[in-house]
């Protein structure tokens, strides 16, 4: 028999669900209205006055009074905020920061107002909502739910909380779920992540779960911890455990080593948050995508990524957009994000609703020579040979090769199989096929006889987990880059030893 959450869970989902219709079947109104908001609010901070917001009154406008930046260009702007001022970026002070560890400006301090927090909130909540809504199915709603994050310990700095997004958003699971979470509240703040597992592990054995989250390759990591300790699948071990919620990364590439992992299938739903903003989650288990929210205080503009270091490039709103296309997000929030480039590439998969997939960083791809390799075209490449081969890895990373000790220059995929494919040759060339498929400059770059195919090198066994152990970043959010112009990861595992 239904419990009383399992029989509410059902009509909440669908009055959620008529709401989010709504916005999502007027998009352009619904950016219009949190453009217009987004402006007059501002208009008298800091940086409403340096822009001249006051007399902003379109899109055109605004693109010609706020250059786009990234981190490093609204730092002097953010320093004032951290400093203690009030209204420079927005209203009063922001009531956390999420600190984030960047690559070129170490930490990152990114606001989180009182007016932004919500949208963190509630957009993973109307993820499971819209999976109810579509499904039927609310069988996990009473058992146990494990969310893999950092830890919620937060310090306090002139008045404003700072900590990792996951953190925070710990302080803020609504009281009907409190009971059914895990990790506890103690385990959740250990902050080495080896030792937080393996009480992860003890905590959740003999509970009744149902829903397990996190970012794929640290939940791979838990998975084999429990089959570890007691020899059993997954699927075997918590026989009730029907839907992963993940986000972060791809799971193309770890589907089959998962589904291998757990004993059988189970329902997913992919999110897309980040420390600036929930973007999107996936509201149909048949759908290619993710619903973008166009509801959630932040406007969103859109460059082709193939133009985006021109001098002034196109920025386009969404409706301008089109299927396909690789376009770099630059978002304007609640938070007092203003042009902001978060370094993502997205592309559309549908503009009826807006559905998007990540696609890879504007940072994050390979043209030594002109290739324009993205992170989404190895991911495909990738996944296209696991299928056709049978075989599975735990992970991957692509990087260059400039000067080999013989021959052309090539791209050298460093991989960590689980299970190796019976024919390296064809595995190799099917993934070189896929690549040219898709990328007409590599396919030009290899029949021009400027680059040598693709060549594989195995890394051992937990070899990425050592490198990320090694540079103080395993667990939590962090995650390997499926690809690098440079060779510093690829060196960082030689050098270490961890390559076959």
């Amino acid at each position: 028999m239904a419990s009383i959450k399992a029989l509410l869970a059902k009509p909440f989902a669908k009055k959620v669900a008529k709401r989010i219709k709504k916005w999502s079947s007027n998009p352009i109104e619904t950016q219009e209205k949190v453009f217009q908001k987004l402006i007059s609010e501002a208009a008298g901070t800091t940086f409403g006055k340096d822009h001249d917001f006051i007399s902003i009154n379109n899109h055109e406008d605004f693109v010609k009074r706020v250059p786009i930046r990234d981190y490093e260009a609204l730092k002097p702007y953010v320093e004032r905020v951290v400093d203690g001022e009030e209204d420079i970026l927005w209203r009063g002070k922001p009531i956390y920061f999420a600190k984030t560890s960047g690559t070129t400006s170490g930490a990152k301090y990114i606001p989180i107002t009182k007016e932004s927090m919500p949208s963190h909130v509630e957009a993973a909540r109307n993820a499971i909502l819209m999976y109810i809504n579509e499904t039927g199915n609310t069988s996990f709603v009473d058992g146990k739910m494990i969310f893999l994050q950092g830890s919620p310990i937060l310090k306090e700095q002139r008045g404003i909380q700072l900590g990792r997004l996951s953190g925070i958003v710990a302080h803020y699971v609504p009281k009907y779920l409190q009971k059914n979470r895990l990790p506890s509240w103690e385990t959740n703040c250990i902050e080495d992540w080896e030792t937080k597992v393996d009480a992860i592990v003890e905590e959740t054995l003999p509970e009744n779960m149902t829903i397990i989250s996190g970012i794929p390759s640290w939940v791979q990591m838990y998975f084999e911890k429990l089959i570890e300790k007691t020899d059993k699948k997954v699927g075997d071990i918590f026989k009730n455990f029907n839907l992963f919620i993940f986000g972060g990364v791809n799971y193309e590439p770890y589907r089959a080593k998962f589904e291998n992992l757990i004993g059988r299938k189970v329902d997913s739903i992919e999110l897309y948050p980040a420390s600036e903003g929930f973007f999107a989650f996936q509201d149909k288990q048949e759908e290619n995508g993710m619903l973008l929210q166009l509801n959630s205080g932040m406007f969103y503009e859109f460059i082709e990524a193939e133009h985006f270091f021109e001098e002034n490039p196109k920025r386009h709103t969404i409706k301008d957009v089109k299927i396909g296309v690789n376009y770099v997000m630059i978002i304007s929030t609640n938070a007092g994000l203003w042009a902001y480039n978060i370094g993502d590439t997205i592309k559309f998969t549908s503009i009826s609703p807006y559905r998007v997939t990540v696609s890879g960083r504007i940072k994050h791809f390979i043209s030594a020579f002109g290739e324009h390799v993205i992170g989404k075209e190895v991911e495909q490449a990738m996944n296209e040979a696991l299928k056709a081969s049978g075989a599975s890895i735990n992970e991957f990373t692509v990087a260059p090769q400039i000067n080999p000790k013989r021959g052309l220059p090539y791209h050298e995929w460093l991989v960590e199989f689980e299970n190796t494919p019976i024919d390296f040759k064809d595995f190799s060339s099917k993934i070189e096929q896929s690549l040219q498929e898709q990328n007409s400059y590599y396919k030009d770059l290899i029949k021009g006889k400027v680059l040598q195919p693709l060549k594989i090198t195995q890394i051992k066994t937990g070899g990425f987990k050592n490198y990320m152990k090694s540079i103080g970043k395993l667990g939590g959010q962090n995650k390997i880059p499926r690809l690098a112009n440079d060779r510093k990861i690829a060196d960082a595992l030689y050098k270490r030893e961890l390559v076959k």
